[in-house]
């Protein structure tokens, strides 16, 4: 299995923020989406060891895009990136499919201990 992941993020700087900490985690091969339109395009042609998503996109949200993904039958690890710590908003992320989420900003050392629970990292 591959180690690629699927960074699905409207804003090009938090992109490169969070391609960069997976980096520094040990994921190098990462694929870059600038909406959940492209996120999911993307995700169709290709396999991945886990997406991460922004929520507030537009064309298609990151919810929405868990919800595609999942319609898919794929359990792939999905988070969540996200300024957004509102209990009732979270619920929704869940029941959508959500593995787990990251509050912006995190850190690389943050970042490790959410993927160590679900993702072997190279």
């Amino acid at each position: 299995m591959s180690n690629k992941v699927l960074v699905v993020d409207d804003s090009g700087t938090m992109r490169k923020i969070i391609t960069r900490a997976l980096n520094a985690v040990g994921f190098t091969d990462v694929v870059e989406a600038g909406d959940g339109v492209e996120g999911l395009a993307a995700f169709e042609k290709d396999s991945f060891t886990l997406v991460m998503t922004d929520w507030n996109m537009p064309n298609k949200s990151g919810l929405e895009l868990i919800r595609d993904i999942r319609a898919t039958g794929s359990e792939v690890p999905i988070f969540m990136v996200t300024t957004e710590g509102e209990k009732n908003r979270i619920l929704d992320a869940i029941k959508a499919g959500v593995t787990d989420y990251l509050v912006k900003p995190f850190s690389a050392d943050v970042l490790r201990e959410k993927l160590d629970k679900f993702v072997a990292v190279a």
